[in-house]
């Protein structure tokens, strides 16, 4: 299996097997080696007060994205910091894209990127996450 499949089949394996992700709408548009991108529509209970999307959710989908990309390799692994900067908002009725990829690797860490646009390419957030691999298999190969 090529490190692409291996990749493709590890994030697949871990939004079937969240509550929150499908939930939430999360599909996987594009899944592979240190790369994942992920669209989720916005929708009226994901509104903060402003009847914006509330930056949990926004926070949320990036995370997801963080998580495919730092476990792709089919080695369990967890964040160990995360932190986003908000750039604009989106509305109810859009769909929000957050595209991962993995930007340095040393040892059981790793650093990833993943920028949250709308589908029409207006910036929403980005967001960096700090990953620690534990060990062992997410998917049996």
């Amino acid at each position: 299996m090529s490190a692409n499949d291996l990749a493709a089949k590890v994030a697949h394996h871990m939004l079937a097997q969240e509550g929150t992700g499908p939930a939430w709408g999360i599909v996987i548009e594009e899944a592979r080696d240190g790369y994942a991108r992920l669209s989720m529509p916005v929708r009226a209970d994901m509104l903060n007060g402003h009847r914006i999307v509330h930056g949990g959710m926004v926070f949320a989908l990036a995370d997801t994205a963080f998580a495919y990309v730092c476990n792709g390799g089919n080695e369990k692994t967890v964040a160990a910091q995360a932190s986003i900067v908000f750039l604009g908002s989106a509305q109810e009725g859009e769909t929000l894209v957050a595209e991962a990829e993995e930007v340095a690797s040393a040892g059981r860490s790793g650093v990833t990127r993943v920028a949250v646009r709308t589908s029409d390419g207006r910036a929403v957030a980005e967001f960096t996450g700090t990953s620690r691999r534990l060990g062992g298999p997410v998917v049996d190969t």
